[in-house]
């Protein structure tokens, strides 16, 4: 039991100054004055923000990829995240074509469950499509707790849907009630401009954003959300990079299109200094 006395809490619709009583590892009570059990441990908030521990959806702890892992893996990333006041997780289940759906949830749950120091759960990557893709996707969202599939549009030959194969797996999350996730980028023109900054001599980490303007992600976006918006699912697009997709989903949620996005930022840093001939 825990008794949490003198804070400011702070939840989505306002912050009061008000104690807060801890049971069994949940909230029971949040007030003034609180009438809590004898031998109940106090800690003393005053002076400090009470909040809810964050939930951060989009992790990668010991993720391997293209021949190397991710330097956190669950024990380092988890602890690290509640350090940080992130008390919950939710990492992905990303693995090679043809790898079994289940398999690959397994794997990761091995690798997880006796490292994480705090909540977890996971989006599952759909790198490939048959049959038995459909049904271990039906076995995740109905027997495993799994709600989110995440696809990619970038990647050739590694982890890339082309668009019939994109039109299934969104039909599919549409029938089980899953959020569909995409990565939303065009794979094939990256690769032509990836083997365009090598023929240039490009190597360095700047070459990463060259072979990736904007209307190369605006397009993939805008295609991600036709297709989604054809078979009426709710889709989540992954880090968006660019105004130009972020003006491509505005104009779509505009429209009544069901779609979010979480947004990153590339530093033009990385382009100093380049020049692109």
């Amino acid at each position: 039991r825990l008794h949490i006395k003198g804070g400011r809490v702070v939840n989505a619709d306002c912050s009061v100054d008000a104690d807060v009583y801890i049971e069994n590892g949940l909230i029971v009570k949040v007030g003034k004055n609180l009438d809590v059990p004898g031998g109940t441990r106090v800690v003393d908030a005053s002076g400090k923000l009470v909040m809810p521990g964050g939930i951060d959806t989009h992790t990668h702890m010991q993720l391997p990829f293209m021949g190397t892992f991710a330097v956190d893996d669950f024990y380092v990333g988890t602890k690290a995240a509640i350090a940080g006041g992130t008390t919950m997780i939710i990492d992905f289940v990303l693995d090679q074509k043809g790898v079994s759906l289940i398999e690959a949830y397994d794997k990761w749950r091995g690798w997880a469950d006796p490292k994480v120091c705090c909540d977890y759960s996971f989006h599952i990557a759909v790198t490939w499509w048959s049959p038995q893709v459909k049904s271990e996707m039906a076995e995740l969202a109905k027997n495993r707790g799994i709600n989110s599939f995440k696809m990619f549009m970038a990647y050739k030959d590694v982890f890339m849907l082309d668009d019939s194969e994109l039109y299934e797996v969104y039909k599919n999350c549409r029938e089980l009630g899953a959020l569909a996730m995409m990565h939303a980028e065009n794979g094939h023109v990256i690769q032509h401009e990836q083997e365009r900054m090598l023929n240039l001599g490009i190597t360095g980490p700047e070459g990463h954003a060259l072979c990736r303007p904007e209307d190369v992600e605006a397009e993939a976006t805008g295609r991600a959300i036709m297709i989604a918006n054809r078979l009426n699912c709710p889709m989540y697009i992954v880090h968006v990079m660019s105004k130009s997709s972020a003006d491509v989903i505005v104009q779509a949620r505009k429209q009544g299109n069901c779609c979010r996005h979480n947004v990153m930022l590339i530093s033009s840093v990385m382009l100093k200094n380049c020049t692109l001939l």
